[in-house]
Order: structure tokens, then C-alpha cells, then sequence
């Protein structure tokens, strides 16, 4: 199985990984190139050109899900398990991703493929089993079944695939980054003079392949990573420096990329979760005693008002619930906050069809009531969808700035590729 998150040491090397638990031995010795050369061999044979002596943590997510594949195949597994396999994968990854698995099925292998996201369905199932709040609705040929009728068997509703949203003037610039430069985790420039500005009342999309210094710019605004130079203004106001309960205390809120790493305490209940950013506020403090009835009646009601499902209610652990009930947790408590500037990264990671309809609908609630969204996805149809305008982002460089009406996916693509709008490839 390929599990949603994946299982890698990450200071091991690929060999190592996928050995591991079936390790090759010489006499007492392991014998890390006979297990190399075998992973050449299956690498070679299904297309995967994996690197056997690379480190994990220096490898792209892209190549890590190719080397937990590789672990299956190295084991000669005949069912494969994908658990939401392109949640974090770019477009072009996504597309190797659907050609390796072609390549396992005439091969004689069988594939289960978990995922929320019809296209995957439609481009490489043969058949679809629908599940719905745990029972089984039915199964269906794909070739012959409609993506609408997918998805209305998924939600139990017809689904609108069309974002609605009226045009509307922006407003006052709310978020100002000028000249913005930071280091990667490799202390390579990640992020070279970077400038935009989001103004209240509109949705500014940041497009990109994985990588080329999203995480860096959302971490600097949010105060997660030391800006080397440049200045991030909010409201008028230099925060560059200021601490993150300083931002957030001014209107800031953050739906992180990762939401084990940056979004949740997982060992904490869902209550505490929900309180992260304000336990020390009232209603939910109270003479510095923790107000546990308010705390319990707020978490109520982003869960119900967000879809978050739990089999304890509200003081389950973050943990327990699924990959998607935490995402909808973590938006659910960001959006609540009423902050006036939302930065929303990959906000509908492993979200059905169903839920991704609503998130899309409360993103553009916070646009409409005049607050400013700044928008980081790797889905294109999300950006293209939900955007006023849309900022390219490649190498850490802003490569232009385009109106969402007057733009195209493949004008976009081309932007991400690093070629200058107006430009011929």
C-alpha cells in the first residue's frame, strides 16, 4: 500500500527504504548493492528512474511516491494500494504517475485507487465503487458513467463544477510584499525579489509547479521563515519582523500546505485544536482558567457548519480523523477567525467533490465580504476557478500577473515553464 502519507526515513537513502524490513544479506554483512541493483532493474523495467543512492529529504514528493511504489514492486506485490496518490503531486507528476500505473496493469497487476478526483477516475479506472458516509452506493463502468453522475452518486446532491462569482472592484491593498527574498531549507535563494500586492475584496491565485518558492513566500508573510530582505507590509503596517500571534492578533489566517506539520497538534483533541490560535481570549479564558463550555459549543459549530465528521465528537483527537475531516477542521477554524487577510494553501487537499464545492463557496463568501484571499494551489482548475487575478511564480521569481477572465491553462502553463506572456515557447 501507498499510504495518503507517506512512510520514508527521510535521512535513509532509497535503497535503504525500500529494503528496509527485507534487508538483502552478504554472510552477516547487508548488502546494500545487490538490493541497488535489483531497484535499477525494477526501475528501469517500469519507467520509475529512480535514483537508488539519492536521499529521501533530497528528492522531490514526486519521486518519494515513485520509491513507495518501488517499495510494492520490490516485495513483488500483485495488489497495489494508492491512497489519494496525487493529493501532493504537480500536473506533470500526476501524468507520470497515471502512465506508471498503465504500465503495472499490463503487467498483470492489480490497482485499488483511493482518490476524491473524478478526473483520475475517468482517465485510468476501469471501474468505480462509490462510498458515501461509510456504505457502499454502488458500482458503476467508468467508461460509460458521466463524471456528473460520479459525483452525484459520491454527495447524495447534483454538484456544481462552476465556481459562482459575481465581478467586483477591488478594494484597498490589504497585503503588500515588496522585494521579498528568503532562503530555502538548503539555504539556496528560494525566493528572489518577489513583489505583489492583494488588494481587500479580491482572490490573487499564486500558480506554480511544486517547489519553486511558494512555501517559501507563504512562510516569510506568515512568519514561519526569516525574510533575508525585502518587506512584507499588512494593513499599512511593516511586519516583516513582528512575531506570528502578532499577525494573527492584525487579521491574518493561514490554511497550511501541511496539516500535520503547520496545522494541527494531532495528539490534541479537536477542541484544543480549534482554540490554537486564542486559548488565551475570551469566551474560551476566563481568569486564565481554560472555559471548557465554550471552547465545546465553538467547536460544535465549525464541525457541523464545516462537515467535520468524528466517530467521538468533538474531543476525538485530531489523529483519528480522516486526512480530509482534518483539512475541513483546519479551514473550518481559519475561516471562522473572520480574518481580513486569508491565505489559503492547497485549501482542498483530499476533499470530495462535495466538500471542495463548499470550501470554493466560503473562500469566495470571504472575497465578497471585502477581505483579501491570496490563493497558493497546484490544481490549475482551482486557480483558473476561483481567481481574480493570477500571480506565476517560477525558480522563486514572479514571472507576470494575469486577469483570471483573460487567461487560459495553457497560457498558465506555459507562464509556469518560465515563458514571459507574450512570449511564443
Amino acid at each position: 500500500m501507498v499510504h495518503q502519507h507517506f512512510k520514508l526515513v527521510h535521512n535513509f537513502t532509497v535503497t535503504e527504504n525500500i529494503m528496509l524490513g527485507m534487508e538483502m544479506t552478504k554472510g552477516i554483512v547487508i548488502d546494500h548493492r545487490a538490493a541497488a541493483k535489483k531497484i535499477q532493474q525494477l526501475s528501469g523495467k517500469y519507467g520509475l528512474n529512480v535514483d537508488p543512492n539519492a536521499k529521501i529529504e533530497d528528492i522531490s514528493v514526486g519521486m518519494q511516491q515513485r520509491v513507495e511504489i518501488m517499495k510494492m514492486l520490490y516485495r513483488d506485490a500483485e495488489v497495489l494500494i494508492f491512497d489519494e496518490p496525487t493529493s501532493v503531486l504537480t500536473p506533470q507528476e500526476v501524468n507520470d504517475l497515471m502512465e506508471i500505473m498503465r504500465n503495472l496493469v499490463q503487467e498483470g497487476k492489480s490497482i485499488i485507487l483511493i482518490t476524491h478526483k473524478l478526473k483520475e477516475i475517468k482517465a485510468i479506472a476501469h471501474r468505480c465503487t462509490v462510498i458515501r458516509r461509510g456504505r457502499m452506493i454502488g458500482t458503476v463502468e467508468v467508461g460509460s458513467t458521466s463524471e456528473e453522475k460520479m459525483a452525484q452518486m459520491m454527495v447524495g446532491r447534483e454538484i456544481s463544477f462552476e465556481v459562482e462569482k459575481e465581478d467586483r472592484e477591488a478594494g484597498a491593498v490589504v497585503l503588500k510584499v515588496d522585494n521579498l527574498s528568503a532562503l530555502n531549507n538548503r539555504k539556496v535563494m528560494g525566493l528572489k525579489d518577489f513583489s505583489l500586492e492583494v488588494r481587500s475584496g479580491e482572490i490573487l491565485g499564486l500558480a506554480g509547479v511544486d517547489g519553486n518558492g511558494q512555501n517559501e513566500l507563504v512562510e516569510v508573510i506568515t512568519g514561519l521563515r526569516k525574510a533575508e530582505s525585502g518587506q512584507v507590509m499588512l494593513k499599512g503596517t511593516d511586519i516583516t519582523n513582528l512575531s506570528i500571534r502578532e499577525r494573527i492578533r492584525m487579521g491574518m489566517a493561514h490554511i497550511p500546505a501541511d496539516r500535520h506539520k503547520h496545522g494541527l497538534i494531532l495528539d490534541y483533541s479537536i477542541e484544543e485544536n480549534m482554540i490554537l490560535k486564542n486559548y488565551n481570549q475570551e469566551p474560551y479564558a476566563e481568569k486564565g482558567l481554560l472555559n471548557q463550555e465554550a471552547i465545546q459549543e465553538h467547536t460544535g459549530r465549525v464541525m457541523a457548519e464545516f462537515d467535520v465528521r468524528s466517530g467521538q465528537g468533538s474531543i476525538a483527537l485530531a489523529r483519528s480523523l480522516s486526512g480530509g475531516n482534518q483539512q475541513k477542521a483546519i479551514v473550518g477554524r481559519e475561516i471562522d477567525s473572520d480574518p481580513d487577510l486569508l491565505i489559503a494553501v492547497q485549501p482542498t487537499r483530499g476533499l470530495d467533490v462535495g466538500a471542495i464545492e463548499y470550501i470554493h463557496k466560503r473562500i469566495v463568501e470571504q472575497r465578497d465580504k471585502g477581505k483579501a484571499v491570496l490563493l497558493v494551489s497546484l490544481e490549475l482548475d482551482e486557480i483558473l476557478s476561483l481567481s481574480d487575478r493570477i500571480a506565476v511564480i517560477t525558480n522563486g521569481e514572479l514571472i507576470g500577473i494575469v486577469e483570471a477572465k483573460e487567461t487560459n491553462e495553457q497560457e498558465i502553463g506555459l507562464m509556469m515553464a518560465g515563458v514571459q506572456r507574450g512570449e511564443t515557447a
